[in-house]
């Protein structure tokens, strides 16, 4: 098997495991999205969700962030961790896209970057999720971990994972990809425990091998 029938079995193996899949921050709009994926760094989308789910009853539009005294958006974003950094994000973001964007926000990926706050993998999710643009692929924890178990980089640095990814993952598949991987972080190849035994992708993963249950096999 060449290595990119061997990608196109991955992808068609995660395809009918995840049929679903997308991302698990909660949101009703793009700047809902773009706020909880600021949230999101170093923090849980579960957690993310259950301050999103207060705070946009609160704050509804860029001017409503815009507006804001700074120590209530911190107080209101706290238990997502690095809450000043966060809240002054948002705060300056917003106000940008309110004097630069038309009130809107961006949506690509060059305008996105300029926004405080928001680096390749935030503009990534809102761009992927958002307005279904395909300009680059999430590299989050799980998909960082797993795309080295799987032997789709060596490399640590997200940026260079995602460089690595757009060569050999078929574009159309761009957005998609990195959902299915989350979620089967997850759900199956858990950081800590992975369930290699129990993973669709364990005949495709070169680390599934190095496993006990795998290797006796």
């Amino acid at each position: 098997m060449s290595e990119e029938q061997r990608i196109r079995q991955i992808i068609k193996l995660l395809e009918k495991e995840y049929p679903e899949s997308r991302t698990a921050l909660h949101h009703k709009n793009a700047i809902e999205l773009l706020v909880s994926t600021i949230l999101s760094a170093q923090c849980t989308d579960k957690r993310v969700n259950i301050v999103t789910k207060r705070l946009f009853q609160k704050y509804k539009t860029p001017e409503d962030y815009a507006r804001a005294p700074i120590e209530d958006l911190e107080l209101a974003v706290k238990s997502t961790g690095f809450y000043r950094n966060k809240a002054k994000s948002i705060k300056t973001a917003c106000t940008m896209i309110l004097s630069d964007f038309q009130g809107k926000v961006p949506d690509s990926m060059q305008d996105l970057l300029k926004l405080p706050g928001v680096a390749r993998k935030t503009a990534n999710v809102v761009l992927g999720s958002w307005f279904g643009n395909a300009e680059g692929i999430v590299v989050d924890t799980h998909v960082k971990r797993i795309t080295n178990l799987l032997g789709l980089t060596q490399n640590t640095n997200p940026e260079k994972i995602e460089q690595d990814l757009m060569k050999t993952i078929p574009k159309e598949y761009w957005i998609l990809f990195s959902h299915m991987l989350i979620w089967h972080g997850r759900k199956v190849c858990v950081a800590r425990r992975p369930r290699c035994s129990q993973c669709v992708l364990n005949n495709l993963c070169p680390s599934a091998f190095k496993h006990p249950a795998i290797s006796k096999r």
